[in-house]
């Protein structure tokens, strides 16, 4: 008589995620597209999208000059200017330490990622506390600068991680060799590794700019409510059970979130991102 051992499939330890992804994303993105595509009874409609791109009721033009489009560009202004600070500010800061001469670079960097321990609120709170101590806050010519900081002080962490992962992995060799062809410190930057770090950029870039458009807590809290993006317009569409124009913006939103990370190269493999990277220099 043989003994079999009872077989254990890898496979089952994916079913957790599974229900996971299937309860808390697959079926709210259902509902989404549900309550886009139906009215009040029900019944299947596109007057949510008729809505929302008509504005004042004269069609497209008439889009333009709603304050829904007002919100999409004011959160778009607030997205690009936030990710370039958060770029401009966390590429030096991922260079120099991923090319500093200390052992423990992981402490450094550990020095930007312990404030994403700290409760979220507070941190928020806390930035609150100093526009009021300074004189800035609740004054409408400081509030899309207030909302600017507080998206920087929050999302800086996820530009510098991903970029600092890039250029840790960055062979030497390449650096090496050319310097050994006599190139400067500069075009050896330009020509290697700034390339062959755009992928950290792209993913960094992706992190910051797109929950920046809808992280409405930030613009509510640091501007008492005076600033709307487009999170903020979502969140008073359900509030107000308004989920058909509600679910219709979020609907959007995720379609631009989609084609943004397809731009940003989100969706190549991590050979592809490395191919394409190695041959711009």
């Amino acid at each position: 008589m043989t003994n079999t051992k009872p077989h254990f499939s890898r496979k089952l330890l994916a079913i957790p995620y599974g229900l996971f992804l299937a309860l808390f994303v697959v079926v709210p993105l259902l509902i989404i597209i549900y309550y886009a595509f139906t009215n009040g009874k029900g019944e299947f409609t596109l007057e949510n999208f008729r809505e929302f791109f008509s504005g004042d009721g004269n069609g497209i033009a008439g889009f333009f000059r709603s304050s829904t489009a007002k919100t999409i560009g004011r959160s778009l202004l607030i997205s690009t200017v936030s990710t370039l600070v958060c770029l401009f500010i966390a590429y030096p800061v991922a260079y120099i330490i991923a090319n500093c001469n200390l052992k423990n670079k992981s402490v450094l960097l550990l020095l930007f990622v312990v404030p994403m321990w700290v409760n979220f609120v507070l941190r928020i709170n806390a930035l609150k506390e100093l526009f009021i101590w300074i004189g800035i806050y609740n004054k409408a010519e400081w509030d899309i600068f207030n909302t600017i900081v507080g998206m920087v002080y929050d999302f800086l962490p996820f530009m510098i991680l991903p970029i600092y992962t890039t250029i840790i992995k960055i062979d030497k060799s390449y650096l090496e060799a050319a310097r050994d062809l006599g190139a400067s410190s500069g075009k050896a930057f330009l020509k290697i590794t700034l390339p062959l770090s755009k992928a950290g950029i792209a993913s960094g870039v992706s992190m910051v700019f797109l929950p920046s458009m809808t992280n409405y807590v930030v613009s509510n809290w640091l501007t008492n409510n005076s600033v709307t993006i487009i999170g903020s317009f979502i969140e008073r569409a359900f509030n107000s059970s308004l989920w058909g124009n509600g679910s219709v913006t979020a609907l959007l939103l995720l379609l631009l979130m989609f084609l943004f990370t397809w731009l940003t190269g989100g969706f190549r493999s991590d050979e592809q991102t490395e191919t394409r990277g190695t041959s711009l220099w």
